[in-house]
């Protein structure tokens, strides 16, 4: 894993080393035919040995990746759906299995159930960034052709990470705004809550229960 760690910052120092290039910009003013050429302010430049570290951290999984290690396994998901505010909710099922990957860096995760009387399938990711200290999910499944992008930090008091992005209405082809929150209720249970926003008014449009086996 060490060895992995450092090729990876070796061959990330090379590429950024690579893309490197000194801007110009270029003003012509109306009123005379001068032309001005000023330098984009320069990075601060770190040496070779606060580079590597600097990558190496960036790199290297932490206490949000055991976290997020400690849902390996696999899931039953009761989940609960609405499609308006106050409506009537519609049920389904799901099984997912979670997984690490690419060195634990990153969660994985497929679901497989029926939904509306359909099969149902979905894959999912999750990642910590070191740098931004934030979460990043993602989610796409065979009822649709887009993907669902979110991001938003982990509250320790609450056992609990909000994350927000936008998705694109199928109905209209607008983008609107959505929230998700994941609580850890239990070592073996879950809770996914999503809230959509539908004339202008946010509300829960699904909630997902997952206990482990």
């Amino acid at each position: 894993m060490k060895k992995l760690t450092t090729a990876l910052v070796l061959f990330a120092m090379c590429f950024v080393s690579c893309k490197k290039e000194i801007k110009t910009e270029t003003i012509t003013e109306k009123d005379s035919d001068t032309v001005k050429t000023e330098q984009a302010e320069a990075e601060p430049v770190l040496d070779s040995a606060a580079q590597m570290k600097a990558w190496q951290a960036y790199a290297t999984p932490g206490n949000p990746h055991k976290m997020m290690a400690d849902e390996v396994g696999t899931w039953n998901c009761d989940m609960t759906f609405w499609s308006e505010p106050n409506g009537k909710s519609e049920k389904a099922a799901s099984i997912a299995v979670v997984r690490m990957i690419l060195g634990g860096r990153y969660q994985e995760a497929d679901y497989k159930g029926t939904m509306m009387g359909q099969p149902f399938e979905g894959k999912s990711t999750l990642a910590y960034n070191n740098a931004s200290q934030e979460y990043t999910t993602t989610f796409i499944d065979n009822m649709g052709t887009g993907m669902m992008v979110a991001m938003g930090k982990y509250d320790e008091k609450t056992k609990s990470m909000e994350l927000k992005g936008e998705m694109v209405n199928p109905l209209n082809g607008k983008k609107t705004p959505y929230r998700e929150v994941y609580t850890i209720v239990d070592p073996t249970t879950r809770k996914m809550e999503m809230f959509d926003t539908k004339n202008g008014t946010e509300y829960k449009s699904m909630e997902i229960i997952m206990k482990k086996k």
